[in-house]
């Protein structure tokens, strides 16, 4: 194996909504220390490493089978509950077990649709910018949320939640498209949180608590029995 291939294997690529901040941040490192002192290229220098970090888009190796949910994003399990789905998809009232991630601001912020399906719907909500990691986050903070159908009928809903520190959701998936598991769909800046909300017939397969890695964690998965009941969430 070559040392290229070696380093970029070891190190993950970066994606493109970082070049803007990390190219940013590395020049006012380097004119502060140009201009001031040089402990405040030092600050800034690890601030743009830091940039590097948050905005790396590794590839990841996504388990494959038959009604499998898969995480969308890396971070630790928050306590799972179950709640009406976000109003704006028109799913009603009806209680469904919500799986929660909360990304800090070290964790991968790249998000990946959790299962194979079609997008039938995406609903953008503005509101605040609490906690990511508090509840309420999941009422009142700025969300994007996306509607799945999956093959045998049903649907399944993953949120984009904006934090304290976040201000920005960012996706790039379309309404009707067709998506794989762990398939990138879009990411969050700086501190957020994902809600899947799941099927019926669904068992989860994590604990709160537990660290979870994007397209790769399996958060739940469908009996045979469930996948053989179509259209129960239609």
């Amino acid at each position: 194996m070559s040392i290229s291939r070696s380093i970029r294997e070891a190190i993950p690529p970066i994606h493109k909504a970082g070049y803007p901040f990390i190219a940013v941040t590395a020049a006012v490192a380097v004119l502060t220390g140009l201009i001031f002192h040089q402990a405040f290229f030092w600050l800034l220098a690890i601030l743009t490493g830091w940039m590097v970090v948050f905005f790396r888009d590794p590839d990841r190796v996504t388990p494959s089978g038959q009604g499998l949910i898969i995480s969308p994003a890396d971070g630790r399990v928050e306590p799972i509950v179950s709640v009406s789905p976000p109003a704006e998809l028109g799913l009603g009232p009806a209680r469904r077990v919500r799986v929660s991630i909360f990304m800090n601001v070290f964790d991968c912020h790249v998000n990946r649709s959790p299962v194979d399906g079609q997008i039938r719907r995406i609903a953008y909500k503005p509101g605040k910018f609490f906690s990511a990691d508090m509840d309420k986050a999941s009422e009142d903070n700025e969300r994007n949320c996306l509607l799945i159908d999956l093959e045998n009928g049903q649907n399944l809903a993953v949120v984009q939640i904006a934090g304290l520190v976040a201000r920005r959701i960012l996706c790039w998936s379309r309404e009707h498209q067709t998506m794989k598991a762990g398939e990138r769909f879009g990411m969050i800046r700086f501190g957020s949180r994902l809600d899947v909300y799941l099927p019926d017939g669904a068992t989860v397969d994590v604990l709160p608590g537990q660290r979870a890695v994007a397209g790769e964690t399996v958060i739940a998965w469908l009996s045979n029995a469930a996948l053989a009941e179509p259209g129960k969430n239609g």
